[in-house]
């Protein structure tokens, strides 16, 4: 199709002005046959027609009908049922063969919206970009400005090019990867620095999904220099442009350790963490994800977090209204607080109190972060009178816990604060049970009787009165508190009656539920999809629900995995990654020595204990037998 043949077009027959498409646009369509109203549109840019401004403007008014019917995802199916994608496709071609004119450039930009807004539907994707659009739209990103086209509609065409590009790779692993082989990553790399700043978003916008779970794309955009951009990006002044950043960042640090670090070496943790009292919620968000994705790294790096000034602002989200903002400050506070050296600061910051309150929350995956995070606090003797004081112990013991691993949680850090009360810890106790306000020598004395030594019951509920306040408790009007007594009074009677009374075993948790052989890699009922070396491993997340507290964030949570149908495994090898899942799903392998250690760090990284144990005694056992050959041959 040529656009410059000169021959009369459709717009004589339609007979409308552009000012009558807007009007009619906006106020929805007057006419009751829509699709024969596309067809005509889409049949008006299939025509050739001459360069003459009426022919043009007719041109123009059919793309800019279309893109606004293209908002309406009801519509979009008659669209491209219509036949809209190859005439889009067409023109993007025909288009790129024209000499540089601002009409030229006005008909891209208006194909590459209208495709990025068919995109929008997961069913288009794969038919836009066999028709061939994918090539076309980079090569928009990688053209130079003319100089006689203005600068607002070049920046228009890049930002509607990469925005194209989005749409089309949106969780669709095959477009993101031909996206990198069509040579898209580079030059979206290079719109980073552009001097629009919608541009740089839009720029941002697509390397954020091309970077999902893509360690091919990953690792490009890593190559391509794009960190320093990205960081100081994340210091703008602009929300849009730090809240994709951030993301941008986010992702590429998922499930890969190495580019953390080199996320870290560039800078980038000082200006996430001034993002946690951003006034954009979205980047807020983002920020405390990374917060809590960097206190992976090591122990050094979860010092410096709390150093930086990360934890004030954390605990303020603790209170936030958002849920997903109180999800991931939860994630972090989880993660930061596993390290010795921040367990007083987030307790002195006034962490514990908040992070009790969610306990009562239904959402289970902040309920499981803030039980994680409880129970690295409670290994400091200091935190344990603070948690003592604000209820942690009726709030753990009595609480409701539907996640396996939740209660798991919450059993061993009861068992810890068990494990503390000794020395200068049950001394405070005492303190505060002889001078504190009768609210809380009540609450102390409930909690020392579920949790002292049989050994310091004398000095507790005798010599200190701790029995009288009990005592008393059972006479009280409140059910709640005579129920506490008496259930505090039963466990010092069942202790005394046990032949282990020092070290009672907790409640065994409920058995592994597993699918059996015939499931693994089965695409029968399958309802996700791993990618990992390129092929493809049906899974049930019935299952991996039940099997790790990773799989329990990954699809419970509000994490991106959630929604997704096919989740890429980055650096496991397929033979790993089999073997992992036959013991997901059956409770069993054979463990090939030669695979051994790399499914030890497989199973580590999914929390798979059982499967932890199984190879260590693996490879325990080839180096026992080594050493007795050696010493039998000596």
């Amino acid at each position: 199709m040529d656009l410059r043949n000169n021959t009369q077009s459709l717009k004589r027959k339609l007979d409308w002005t552009e000012e009558d498409e807007v009007e009619e646009v906006t106020t929805k369509p007057r006419r009751l046959d829509l699709p024969t109203d596309i067809s005509n549109r889409i049949h008006l840019l299939k025509s050739s027609f001459s360069s003459s401004c009426s022919d043009r403007s007719s041109a123009n008014c059919a793309l800019f009908v279309l893109s606004e019917f293209a908002k309406d995802e009801d519509i979009v199916d008659v669209i491209v049922n219509c036949g809209a994608v190859p005439v889009l496709v067409e023109i993007l071609e025909t288009a790129g063969d024209c000499d540089a004119d601002s009409y030229k450039y006005d008909m891209e930009k208006d194909c590459a919206f209208i495709l990025g807004l068919l995109a929008v539907k997961p069913e288009y994707q794969r038919l836009i970009v066999d028709a061939g659009a994918l090539s076309y739209l980079v090569e928009l990103l990688k053209r130079p400005k003319s100089p006689v086209i203005s600068q607002a509609l070049f920046s228009g065409l890049l930002r509607r090019a990469a925005d194209a590009i989005t749409s089309l790779a949106h969780e669709n692993t095959n477009i993101k990867t031909l996206v990198r082989l069509d040579g898209g990553i580079p030059p979206l790399v290079e719109l980073l620095e552009f001097n629009d700043t919608k541009v740089q978003r839009a720029a941002a916008g697509a390397l954020r999904t091309l970077a999902f779970q893509n360690a091919e794309n990953k690792n490009q955009i890593i190559e391509c220099n794009a960190l320093p951009t990205l960081v100081l990006m994340l210091g703008s002044a602009d929300a849009s442009i730090h809240y994709e950043a951030v993301g941008v960042i986010g992702n590429l640090v998922h499930s890969s350790p190495e580019i953390k670090r080199e996320v870290l070496l560039a800078g980038a943790l000082q200006p996430v963490i001034c993002l946690l009292s951003s006034c954009c919620l979205e980047s807020r968000r983002e920020a405390a994800l990374l917060i809590g994705q960097f206190a992976t790294t090591d122990s050094d790096c979860k010092i410096h977090i709390a150093q930086r000034g990360a934890i004030n602002p954390l605990i303020e989200m603790l209170k936030s209204s958002d849920l997903q903002l109180r999800e991931m400050s939860t994630f972090a506070l989880g993660r930061l607080a596993q390290d010795s050296h921040n367990q007083a600061g987030i307790a002195y910051n006034g962490g514990i109190e908040p992070l009790l309150d969610l306990l009562d929350t239904k959402n289970g995956s902040v309920q499981h972060n803030a039980a994680f995070a409880l129970y690295g606090l409670a290994d400091n003797e200091d935190n344990v009178a603070v948690i003592i004081k604000a209820g942690g112990f009726q709030k753990l013991h009595d609480g409701h816990f539907n996640a396996q691993p939740t209660q798991e949680c919450v059993t061993k850090t009861l068992k810890r604060l068990e494990e503390k009360m000794q020395g200068r810890v049950l001394k405070h106790m005492l303190y505060l049970m002889r001078t504190g306000e009768k609210d809380l020598q009540i609450r102390v004395a409930l909690a020392l009787a579920h949790l002292c030594s049989p050994d310091d019951r004398k000095t507790i509920f005798i010599d200190n009165n701790g029995l009288e306040l009990l005592l008393n408790l059972l006479q009280s009007t409140n059910p709640k508190q005579k129920g506490d007594a008496s259930a505090a009074l039963h466990t010092m009677a069942m202790k005394d009656m046990c032949s282990s009374i020092v070290d009672p075993a907790p409640t065994s948790p409920t058995p592994q539920v597993y699918l059996g052989e015939q499931y693994v890699n089965n695409p029968k009922l399958s309802d996700v999809t791993f990618i990992v070396e390129g092929k493809s491993f049906y899974a049930h997340r019935v299952c991996l629900l039940s099997s790790s507290d990773t799989f329990r964030a990954m699809f419970d949570g509000g994490y991106r995995e959630k929604e997704a149908k096919n989740i890429e495994i980055p650096n496991i090898k397929w033979d790993v990654f089999e073997l992992m899942m036959r013991y997901i799903y059956t409770g069993a392998v054979d463990i090939d020595l030669d695979l051994a250690p790399d499914l030890l760090k497989a199973a580590d990284q999914y929390l798979l204990d059982g499967l932890k144990s199984l190879c260590e005694y693996a490879i325990s056992e080839v180096g026992h037998n080594l050493s007795f050959s050696c010493f039998y041959f000596c």
